[in-house]
């Protein structure tokens, strides 16, 4: 049977680092990578097409850049994998994520860097205090365990369709990962290895400025979805 998976890569401004990332993709694993050009003004496109990688362009936010990769998978691929283009993201991890939906243990398989091994430098104080802090808030008010908001992950496609994802920016992340918890998905948690960006500037972390919108967004993604109780399926939500 042929692979399954898309493998989405929000890229901006990463052309030092694309080129590897595409590059150590387990191709024999996967039907394809896409790179989701987030508006970039350096090579980024041309070298991550270069490396074997489709690339695709959306450039209105980082969620929305993960939602047209979803959208633009092949319609044969079920499995849809999320993961960073600056080359922090260990590709080698790739298949661990995807292994419990293949074997239908799960919907949902979040690659937690907090429980893995980080690299020096890789993750701030405030990204490790964060991801506990939200972690603790959403053991409260979801009953579900996470300890990270990393951007690697699996999730099946159908699951995904059934979230009914609205997020366009850096909240993108947290709004899955409530949602998964809203609709009852079969969610797993396991640690990945996480390491310094091969190059480039984070944007999320590259200055205080960018820190403080991506924390603003994502406090607005908490207060607005992430603190309602739902006891029971969302009605919302579809059938996994």
């Amino acid at each position: 049977m042929p692979p399954a998976v898309s493998v989405v890569i929000p890229a901006l401004n990463e052309a030092e680092s694309i080129g590897q990332v595409v590059s150590e993709m387990p191709w024999h694993l996967i039907a394809e990578c896409i790179v989701v050009d987030n508006g970039s003004t350096d090579a980024t496109a041309t070298i991550a097409q270069a490396a074997g990688a489709r690339v695709i362009q959306s450039p209105r936010g980082y969620g929305a850049a993960c939602k047209a990769g979803s959208e633009a998978a092949l319609p044969t691929s079920t499995i849809l994998v999320y993961m960073d283009g600056d080359g922090s993201d260990i590709v080698a991890d790739l298949f661990r994520l995807v292994a419990p939906i293949e074997a239908n243990e799960a919907d949902f398989v979040l690659g937690s860097r907090i429980r893995g091994t980080r690299e020096p430098g890789s993750m701030l104080h405030s990204q490790i205090f964060a991801g506990h802090l939200v972690g603790a808030l959403l053991r409260v008010f979801q009953g579900v365990n996470y300890t990270d908001m990393g951007p690697f992950r699996a999730i099946r496609r159908t699951s995904l369709e059934g979230l009914h994802m609205s997020e366009l920016t850096y909240g993108w992340n947290l709004e899955m990962q409530i949602r998964a918890a809203q609709c009852k998905l079969r969610i797993r948690e396991i640690p990945v290895n996480y390491r310094r960006r091969i190059g480039g500037t984070s944007k999320v972390s590259g200055d205080l400025w960018a820190s403080v919108k991506a924390a603003v967004r994502i406090i607005e993604v908490l207060l607005r979805t992430g603190l309602a109780r739902y006891p029971e399926p969302d009605p919302d939500c579809e059938n996994r």
